[in-house]
């Protein structure tokens, strides 16, 4: 009879014992970190190599494609050196490859390098995606979150492929990690990041808002965005705040929402330039708003744009395949890479 007892105590407990156990590890975040295999034959085959489209060389299309309004349309030019000798040149522009960004759920998750994880960040710091079937009622549980990760990649220049060294406004020419949002205090905090941009105050009105209405309409159909109206980001939603919680939006618009407002940060910030137009030929100027017309972007993961781009606040109607970018466990973090219009004077 004790040996009895014994056994259906021993099996309570089991039973009791595996349900707290998966009680635990369900309140437990446990999602791993996904390898974008950047560094493999994905980074020819999952390349989007039509986006460098247009190249201009002397001012004529040597490949056809689309140039930005406001690109320059000079052929010569004449740059100073060092020394401060005036030297001429020919002008060179094209849609370089030139920055990648990770949108994450997981702090210190890495797909960019593998899938490894730093050591940053605690549970306070794990991501969540809302969609928009959560309706109106919107609080802290139903908003999206995500980690992001800006890295300098220069692509043309990592791989020795056509890139003169002098057109190079950052002096970024190998794969660098910028910034980590997991130890930017205002990515987490919308209240701090108005503080830091302070400039949200001017656009945080009805007639501001009312005006990001024509920037989406140019996103429903995947045209060229007005960066005249900095503060929208078409179909995506508003660069303001410049944090990481957004309402709730599928995947694909809510993670690139997020990659434009790092972007947006960094020219906020002077670590971004613009390279586009007649004034930044011999150099990038700092341009304190994004020139949302100067950039283009591409998904690398978790489904490739291969064969076109999108601009900012296109609709993912018009990207390459459409919606549906998210894959349920391996695919739902992104990699995005960024292409910037760069106008350079090639000195002789």
């Amino acid at each position: 009879m004790l040996i009895r007892y014994a056994a259906a105590l021993i099996l309570l407990l089991a039973v009791f014992g595996s349900n707290g156990a998966r009680a635990a590890e369900a309140s437990t975040p446990t999602a791993s970190c996904p390898n974008a295999e950047l560094f493999s034959g994905k980074l020819f085959t999952d390349i989007c190599w039509a986006c460098l489209f247009p190249i201009r060389i002397a001012g004529i299309s040597i490949t056809p494609g689309d140039a930005p309004r406001g690109a320059s349309k000079k052929s010569l030019c004449m740059c100073e050196d060092n020394l401060g000798i005036w030297k001429p040149g020919i002008v060179n522009s094209m849609w370089e490859p030139a920055r990648l960004i990770e949108v994450v759920r997981k702090p210190g998750c890495l797909p960019a390098l593998g899938g490894v994880t730093l050591a940053i960040g605690d549970k306070r710091l794990w991501g969540t995606h809302a969609d928009a079937t959560t309706g109106n009622q919107v609080s802290h549980e139903r908003m999206s979150f995500y980690n992001v990760h800006y890295y300098a990649f220069p692509l043309l220049s990592i791989l020795e492929m056509y890139m003169p060294k002098r057109c190079s406004p950052d002096g970024y020419a190998d794969f660098d990690i910028i910034q980590l949002s997991e130890i930017d205090p205002t990515w987490t905090n919308d209240e701090l990041a108005f503080f830091v941009n302070p400039e949200a105050a001017a656009v945080a009105n009805p007639i501001a808002q009312a005006a990001c209405t024509a920037d989406a309409a140019l996103g429903v159909v995947g045209k060229e965005p007005l960066t005249s109206l900095w503060w929208c980001a078409g179909t995506w939603g508003e660069i303001y705040p410049m944090a990481g919680t957004t309402l709730p939006n599928d995947f694909g618009r809510t993670t690139s929402l997020l990659a434009a407002r790092t972007l947006a940060t960094q020219h906020r910030r002077g670590l971004a330039h613009l390279t586009m137009g007649d004034d930044t030929l011999c150099r990038g100027s700092i341009f304190p708003t994004i020139p949302k017309s100067q950039y283009k972007m591409s998904m690398f993961f978790p489904r490739a744009e291969t064969k076109k781009g999108h601009y900012i606040g296109a609709s993912p109607l018009t990207w390459q395949g459409g919606e549906g970018r998210a894959i349920p466990q391996v695919g739902e973090d992104a990699l995005y890479m960024m292409f910037r219009w760069n106008d350079c004077c090639n000195t002789l």
